[in-house]
């Protein structure tokens, strides 16, 4: 290629290409500059907590981590094992995938594409006469490229990123739902068992009740119908009990399922063996002080919706850009040897470059209808991320509602228990001396026994409430004792237009640093 063409090309494409390395169009960016607003919530939770809390920027790194706070290995594990076997969580690695190649194609379009060839091509010719062999060697080069005059490719790299920073939280948001699937899992399998133990105890001791009293009716010294009714007591007893074995054998498979953890070995882990069958999961006490905005932008779910805004925004410039002329310039070189019965080789060389202005003129009004549509599309996604952030605040506000009320409820059901105990004393030391009635017996039994019930059940929702609010503020908080750690990490948050996202790359499924 001669000298001078090479010169030419670097003065025509030299600022051309550096106006494609930057994010903005060569002569303007049309379509509005996408600014994240004030995130819609109050001031203040309007329901009380108990303590403080810092909220943490959900990186997944410290989802597991957060957990400990229970100081249970068993649990640990099964959110562990969980989380590995959840085709939920492969699923949205696998979309952060697709976003990221759309990513790079948006990317790659901003600059020219090159692509060679090799060639090679042996033919016999005549013109009327002798016919001779042509043989013809070429290498070539072509190009093509997309001038962004108006900013159209870059609003689609926009939009492209913004979607694969939605991405990322979804995955984020799936990692959290599935955690939160698997806790209420393992505590219902707890609370399962914590009754089976319960109704267990009762039911050893309406058999001791029905021995006994069989024993006093054989010996005339009873009425016969105590008999019947103590037996009657302790089959119910029995009855409750093994339907509620049945209950936690259903819970128990539904965990097999969910972590792929061998059965024998889930059993082992949950079982009396690890000195924590029936013992509900602890929660750590805590505090949640912080302002809604503080905790609602930690949440997967509302930073996806609002990367969703960010992305219509710019699909707005990249139909608004369509209705602009564009401009392309295409190239290629292509040296070709060849030679005629086998003479010397001779070398003919051809090249050629030009623009391409596509002007465009009329299309009843397509364009303009893209536009508009585009813009309805921002305005729902603006729509969706205000009603999924009310919708945050509602989960945890009323996540502290049942938090509160368990609190406020569980001395009432203590002084309860304490009081159908004592009666109950009491009505079996009347019956054995014969003041009183096995009728007055058992149903002071099964007051005590609704009793405990309730008290177990109440100790369930607690845990249930407290799981409810780690994924209404979206997978857990800082505590106090974490801050020196959180210092370390980075500041920002996704909300503020991608500027910090949720990981690194190389904590995400396939990143790289």
């Amino acid at each position: 290629m001669p000298d001078k063409l090479l010169r030419y090309l670097a003065l025509v494409c030299a600022p051309l290409f550096l106006s494609a390395c930057g994010t903005r169009g060569l002569l303007a960016t049309v379509g509005p500059d996408y600014q994240p607003g004030p995130v819609p919530a109050a001031a203040a939770w309007q329901v009380s907590a108990e303590g403080k809390g810092l909220a943490h920027d959900g990186s997944p790194a410290e989802l597991i981590h957060w957990w400990e706070r229970f100081n249970d290995p068993v649990l640990t594990r099964i959110l562990t094992a969980a989380e590995q076997e959840s085709a939920t969580v492969a699923d949205a690695a696998m979309r952060i995938e697709q976003a990221r190649a759309n990513l790079v194609a948006a990317g790659a379009g901003l600059v020219p594409n090159l692509d060679a060839s090799l060639s090679a091509n042996r033919s016999s010719v005549s013109f009327g006469g002798t016919p001779f062999i042509w043989n013809q060697y070429s290498a070539g080069l072509q190009s093509s490229w997309e001038i962004d005059l108006f900013g159209g490719l870059s609003r689609e790299a926009e939009a492209a990123r913004s979607r694969y920073q939605g991405k990322q939280a979804a995955w984020h948001d799936a990692r959290v739902a599935v955690a939160v699937e698997a806790a209420n899992a393992y505590l219902a399998y707890r609370y399962c068992q914590s009754r089976v133990q319960l109704l267990r105890t009762d039911t050893d001791s309406r058999l001791q009740s029905a021995q006994l009293t069989a024993l006093i009716s054989e010996a005339g010294l009873g009425a016969p119908g105590d008999a019947a009714l103590a037996e009657a007591s302790a089959a119910e007893g029995e009855r409750m009990s093994l339907q509620q074995q049945a209950e936690c054998e259903r819970t128990l498979k539904s965990l097999v399922a969910m972590t792929a953890l061998d059965e024998q070995l889930l059993r082992s882990l949950l079982g009396a063996a690890s000195g924590q069958a029936g013992q509900l999961p602890e929660p750590p006490a805590f505090r949640l002080d912080a302002i809604p905005a503080k905790v609602l932008l930690q949440r997967p779910d509302v930073a996806a919706a609002e990367r969703e805004v960010a992305e219509a925004s710019a699909n707005i410039g990249v139909q608004r850009a369509k209705q602009f002329p564009k401009l392309s310039l295409t190239g290629n070189i292509t040296p070709t040897f060849q030679n005629f019965n086998g003479s010397a080789l001779l070398l003919a060389e051809t090249w050629a470059i030009g623009p391409t202005l596509s002007l465009p003129l009329f299309d009843r009004g397509k364009r303009a209808a893209d536009v508009a549509s585009a813009q309805a599309e921002y305005a729902a996604a603006e729509s969706r991320f205000r009603s999924k952030v009310r919708t945050a605040v509602k989960e945890v506000e009323e996540a502290l509602v049942r938090l509160a009320s368990t609190d406020q409820r569980m001395p009432k059901a203590d002084q309860a228990i304490n009081g159908y105990k004592i009666n109950l004393v009491g009505q079996q030391t009347l019956y054995q001396n014969g003041l009183g009635s096995l009728l007055d017996v058992e149903t002071a039994r099964r007051s005590l026994l609704s009793s405990e019930l309730a008290q177990i059940e109440l100790q369930q929702e607690r845990v249930s409430a407290w799981i409810a609010l780690y994924r209404a503020a979206g997978g857990g908080w800082q505590l106090p004792e974490d801050a020196s750690r959180a210092a370390t990490l980075p500041e920002g948050n996704i909300i503020d237009q991608g500027r910090h996202n949720p990981t690194s790359q190389s904590e995400l499924p396939g990143g790289h640093s």
